[in-house]
């Protein structure tokens, strides 16, 4: 009753923003006509970041459905511009594409927690920013791949409470850096790792909501990574289910793909089976992050602070399963490795609405930053509260895909528009899809296009793949 009150003309001075977006002003009319109209409270922000979930199969999961994409805003076309573990987090993080802050791995040399920490991008996450504009910051999960190895008590700046996971993928028998403190965790049900994170996530906002300062929370389950546990009450909850049946599916002709898709051999009917088990262990998994969902949901709304509060669900990867041959992974430029499910819900965020402009995991920090009323401007992103608020702004009509480590198609660069994916290997070789008729790239085009289309597209890569802040959205946004 009567928390988090700050006033609009406060938050205005604080931020130096004209339109706070707290306030849910309109747009238009005078600055005293948008104050007398808007709620004098500051929003809350809950984040909560899967690992490895694919698009298609967020859609089923029950709470998903219910509480965020009939409730909210549903991203159509948002991707993670690199599509692996470590540098997808360094960039919700920073602002900045991998290329940009320098992450683009998952361990040293390229990337890892340690190079994180020791390039001190530590020191100016958009955490930092938020913490530094008034508001309780509490991190939930899965931090940074080898986060923990050398200092498993090391607590980020930032963070006014901390959960940092360790012993990253495992269900049990891990341990929890709990603000500083190393607590271990069992093999009894009890200690399944997503409903303890439930468990500790939810104590936060129950205690949060009785605050007066506002709050933002970031929650990263394991789910549905490898090894892809399910609770012990979800088992065979998807016995029977097949993966998606893409065109690609075990893709019958492969003649137009890179050298290394071109020398795999179709799947037998036992990898096909493999992958459909799989696919249902990661579906079964998937089922206690929903629950965790659908809890936090209804602390909220308990507290009366459901709709005052932003609610972000996305991934930082999504997964291919069985397309264009192959059996699984990530970290490639193919549609289902790149494409992520994004859900919004909140103050202003119309319920059932889907959004089809282009986004990209650089946008989190600007998007956090506006919602709050703080500054991020040296990102490489853009701020999407303009699409959340169902406002028409001008908007980008590219993103950059890119891979670094690793060997054949995990090194790469590529620019994907609303009508077009082209992409350049480390060895030469290319690709190119018009994703209009070709939405499953079943057949790249690269050698009968247009010469002065890819020519566009080429130009367009090699401005996006060397960007930074400003440059990067100009490049984006360029016909």
């Amino acid at each position: 009753m009567g928390r988090k009150v700050v006033t609009f003309y406060i938050a205005v001075l604080a931020s130096g923003l004209v339109a706070f977006i707290a306030a849910g002003c309109s747009g238009s009319g005078s600055a005293q006509e948008q104050a007398a109209e808007a709620p004098n409270t500051q929003p809350n922000i809950l984040f909560v970041l899967t690992d490895d979930l694919d698009y298609a199969s967020a859609q089923r999961m029950p709470n998903l459905r219910s509480m965020l994409i009939q409730e909210g805003a549903s991203f159509e076309n948002a991707f993670t511009s690199q599509s692996l573990c470590c540098p997808s987090r360094a960039t919700i993080l920073t602002g900045l594409y991998a290329h940009t802050n320098g992450i683009k791995g998952n361990k040293l040399p390229d990337g890892g927690f340690r190079k994180f920490r020791d390039e001190e991008l530590e020191e100016d996450t958009i955490t930092v920013r938020l913490q530094g504009s008034g508001y309780q910051t509490a991190y939930f999960g899965k931090y940074l791949n080898e986060y923990g190895e050398d200092d498993p008590t090391h607590v980020p700046p930032g963070w006014n409470e901390w959960y940092g996971k360790l012993n990253e993928q495992k269900l049990y028998d891990y341990r929890i850096n709990e603000n500083g403190e190393i607590v271990s965790y069992g093999s009894e049900t009890k200690d399944f790792f997503t409903d303890v994170l439930s468990g500790q996530a939810t104590d936060f906002v129950r205690r949060a909501a009785s605050d007066d300062k506002p709050f933002f929370a970031y929650v990263a389950p394991t789910a549905p990574h490898g090894p892809a546990t399910p609770a012990e009450r979800h088992q065979g909850a998807f016995a029977g289910e097949e993966a998606p049946r893409y065109p690609s599916f075990n893709e019958e002709d492969v003649s137009d793909k890179p050298s290394w898709r071109q020398e795999t051999e179709r799947f037998s009917e036992e990898e096909i089976s493999e992958i459909d088990a799989y696919h249902q262990k990661r579906l079964e998994s998937m089922l206690a992050v929903d629950e965790m969902v659908g809890s936090l949901v209804e602390e909220l709304e308990a507290a009366g602070e459901l709709d005052n509060t932003y609610i972000i669900f996305t991934s930082d990867n999504g997964w291919l399963a069985g397309v264009h041959r192959m059996k699984e992974g990530k970290d490639r430029a193919y549609e289902e490795s790149a494409h992520v499910p994004l859900l919004v819900r909140g103050p202003g965020v119309h319920a059932g609405s889907q959004i089809e402009e282009l986004t990209v995991n650089t946008d989190f920090a600007p998007t956090f930053a506006e919602l709050v009323g703080a500054e991020y401007p040296d990102a490489d992103g853009r701020s999407l509260v303009p699409l959340m608020r169902g406002e028409n702004p001008p908007w980008r009509s590219s993103v950059l895909l890119e891979g670094f480590v690793g060997k054949g198609d995990r090194v790469y660069g590529a620019v994907r528009t609303k009508t077009h994916k082209y992409v350049e290997y480390g060895n030469g070789e290319e690709e190119l899809y018009d994703l209009q008729n070709d939405p499953y790239e079943l057949e790249s085009i690269y050698k009968t296009a247009d010469p002065s289309l890819v020519k566009d597209l080429q130009a367009k890569l090699e401005e996006l793949s060397n960007c930074e802040g400003n440059d990067c959205r100009e490049a984006e946004d360029a016909p």
